[in-house]
């Protein structure tokens, strides 16, 4: 599983016992402190400290796991020297600015930057220049909104972001924030197809979403919450229409799709903001938002299959063109399965209600 990195700058904190508690059980990790605060806080064990030195004689007896921080470049020579990782803090206020930060920043292990100006290109210029170096680059943001826009500035972002705040909803947000970042995994499974019905009209909902996707992947649907089958994003070849790599055709508005944190939500209750699975063939999972829901009258499919003893199924738009992912990950035309064909599928324990799973006896079919 991996994360953004997020440093919680606990410098000039006006009230540290209001604050330190709170980011202490949080999902925070760095610690951003000054020399003089080593003495006073208590750190739990799983936070790693940055320290910001003013003079050599403060990288004296410091823990060799720490990070040092300085503006001062002879300082983080000397600290390097001595074994540490370093970190050159750097304001950027013009071009004359930006090139010290990168020419000076690529001889550090992380480089932190605050910008005068509210434009992302002095940050897509440091990236640029630093992509093919090991520094570790985090700009200073006051919110969350200004960490999810750093960690989406040319696609591969920022490396990470030095969050400042006293505001506790701020600080639960960019909380939150770090939770949605993580990229999970799920146990996906082969199972094999056992009964295929074309059961007339109804409506299906096709999943618009703010992002691409590749052709690998796709979402979790399923007409039970005991389990989803992974249906294809519109990322493979269609004779008669264009490619939709941000569209997954996902199935009937009963359906439930995967979403994070354990979560399902029907098909109805999508939304522009939603947010939803990706899903690749390796069970790979990553947030993605929903951008547009497109719901219209189609002749459906009944896709059941069998996987570990479990019965699930999906039912989807009755067209060649809709894709079910196959159990070795090949894109497989829905309208051509047959019997003893095998999909990908998820199989988890069921009964929800409101979309949490909920331990109760409950059998659908």
């Amino acid at each position: 599983m991996s994360k953004k990195l997020v440093w919680f700058d606990a410098r000039n904190l006006k009230d540290e016992e209001k604050v330190l508690p709170l980011v202490y059980n949080l999902r925070f990790e760095n610690l951003l402190v000054s020399h003089d605060m080593l003495e006073r806080i208590k750190a739990p064990h799983k936070m790693k400290l940055i320290v910001e030195v003013y003079s050599e004689a403060d990288i004296e007896e410091l823990p060799k796991e720490v990070v040092v921080l300085s503006r001062n470049k002879g300082i983080l020579r000397e600290a390097k020297a001595k074994g540490y990782k370093t970190a050159l803090h750097q304001n950027i206020n013009d071009g004359e600015d930006m090139n010290t930060a990168w020419v000076d920043g690529g001889c550090q292990d992380y480089l932190v930057v605050e910008f005068k100006d509210s434009t992302n290109i002095p940050l897509e210029l440091l990236i640029a220049r630093l992509q093919q170096t090991d520094t570790v680059i985090l700009k200073a943001v006051n919110s969350v909104q200004e960490a999810e826009i750093a960690f989406g500035v040319m696609e591969v972002g920022s490396d990470g972001v030095l969050f400042r705040s006293e505001d506790l909803e701020q600080i639960l947000e960019v909380n939150n924030f770090m939770s949605k970042e993580e990229k999970g995994k799920l146990e996906l499974v082969k199972g094999k197809v056992v009964d295929i019905q074309h059961i007339g009209m109804g409506y299906r909902s096709c999943i618009d979403t703010t992002n691409l996707m590749k052709e690998n992947e796709g979402m979790l649907i399923g007409s039970t919450s005991e389990g989803g089958i992974l249906v294809s994003s519109e990322t493979h070849f269609l004779p008669y229409m264009e490619l939709r790599p941000f569209r997954v055709n996902a199935g009937a508005v009963h359906s439930y799709v995967w979403a994070p944190e354990g979560m399902t939500a029907y098909l109805t209750e999508l939304k522009a903001g939603s947010r939803l699975l990706c899903v690749d063939t390796e069970g790979n999972t990553r947030e993605v938002s929903v951008g547009r829901v497109k719901t219209e009258l189609r002749p459906l499919l009944k896709i059941e299959v069998e996987a570990e003893g479990v019965n699930i199924n999906v039912i989807v738009q009755d067209d060649w063109h809709i894709r079910i992912l196959g159990g070795n990950g090949e894109p497989c035309n829905a309208s051509t399965l047959k019997p003893g064909d095998e999909l990908l599928t998820y199989i988890c324990p069921g009964g929800r209600h409101v979309g949490i799973k909920i331990d109760e006896r409950l059998k659908e079919k």
